[in-house]
């Protein structure tokens, strides 16, 4: 499946920042820096560019206002998906000076995990991801580290976990009890799945292992 890889400004993992043939690179805002340091050249640079500081040249600009609803990798998530890609790899939206960027880029997750697409967020050492709705994630047997769940709804329901230190069998998640953080790899595949509801999932990221298989019901 071709990939769309969005760079943010904040804290850069590149392991798996690896564009190829038919891949579509968009620089948002001052994550054109990012790439300029990697030597890739984005197919777009999108952003209202106050974190950048001047309007760049690259092979295709589109401007943001500066007031808008949409922050910079939103407007990326969405033209993506305008473009037709339902595959998205979202780096740089982690860590930095603004936390409440990070989150919103985890609920960018959801809306692009509402919109069909299946979206990543790269973080130094982790990612995460939204499933729902009938949605399993299968992880290979090599990862090791951390492994987390979190309800991002009012309920998600049919909960099943397999190949990790602590099980789930038909559970419930509420957004009010973090009862699914803290797991951990075991050395076997660990399996996720969820009947209703939406789940945020982080796990430890090893980029030299392929990222987690998903399958909806």
């Amino acid at each position: 499946m071709k990939t769309c890889y969005i760079v943010a400004a904040a804290e850069l993992a590149a392991g798996r920042l690896k564009p190829g043939e038919g891949d579509l690179v968009i620089a948002a805002d001052a994550g054109l820096k990012h790439l300029a340091r990697l030597g890739i050249e984005p197919d777009i640079a999108l952003g209202d560019f106050d974190s950048l500081g001047y309007v760049p040249e690259a092979p295709s600009v589109e401007v943001c206002p500066v007031r808008k609803d949409d922050t910079d990798t939103m407007a990326a998530l969405k033209r993506a998906l305008e473009l037709g890609y339902r595959r998205v790899l979202i780096f740089g939206g982690l860590g930095g000076a603004r936390f409440d960027h990070s989150l919103a880029n985890v609920q960018a997750l959801a809306w692009a995990d509402a919109h069909g697409m299946e979206a990543v967020l790269v973080g130094r050492g982790c990612a995460l991801t939204a499933i729902s709705d009938g949605t399993t994630l299968e992880f290979d047997a090599r990862y090791s580290g951390d492994f987390s769940a979190f309800c991002f709804g009012p309920e998600a329901s049919g909960i099943c976990e397999s190949g990790l230190s602590y099980f789930l069998d038909d559970a419930v998640l509420t957004p009010d009890f973090p009862l699914a953080v803290s797991n951990s790899f075991t050395g076997e595949r660990a399996r996720i799945s969820v009947a209703r509801g939406r789940l945020i999932i982080y796990w430890h990221d090893e980029p030299e292992l392929p990222l987690p298989e998903r399958k909806r019901a």
